[in-house]
């Protein structure tokens, strides 16, 4: 069991990197975002399923790991980078830009994402990047549904 945790909260253990763990469950995030863009119903699906995941597994991962949101679960960066890009339309300035965002805005976790990254367990760990995804995501709307990039 303690494996199948580690594999899905560390997604597929990148969040074992030894380098920013985080931008690599957002890289892992993006790579699932190009395998489902192209089909609404499968990538509203797969952000479900990664955060219903995460909610399953993250608090069992703290004890696992011993410590509270330790740095190795990154299935909430993963979750939280297909929220982040979710109907934004697709371009590789969307793409970059919003990687960007969402990893400024995991790490500075303005209001109310620190707030709730204080609750227990896996809501903690999983509702402050769903937060930072849904600012990256108002902020792409608003940018490239009012400014065309070629």
């Amino acid at each position: 069991m303690r494996k199948k945790v580690k594999l899905i909260t560390s997604f597929f253990y990148l969040g074992h990197s030894p380098f920013m763990p985080g931008t690599m469950g957002s890289l892992g995030g993006l790579i699932i975002y190009f395998l489902v863009r192209g089909n609404d119903l499968l990538y509203a699906f797969t952000i479900l399923f990664l955060f219903t995941l995460g909610v399953m597994f993250a608090g069992e991962a703290e004890k696992v790991y011993k410590r509270k949101d330790p740095a190795m679960i990154v299935i909430d960066e993963a979750c939280g980078m297909l929220l982040a890009l979710f109907f934004v339309p697709f371009n590789i300035y969307s793409v970059m830009l919003g990687f960007f965002l969402f990893r400024i805005f995991d790490i500075l976790k303005p209001p109310p994402a620190r707030r709730l990254e204080r609750l227990t367990g896996s809501l903690g760990i999983m509702f402050d990047d769903i937060v930072a995804a849904l600012y990256t995501n108002i902020i792409l709307q608003i940018i490239f549904r009012v400014v065309t990039f070629s």
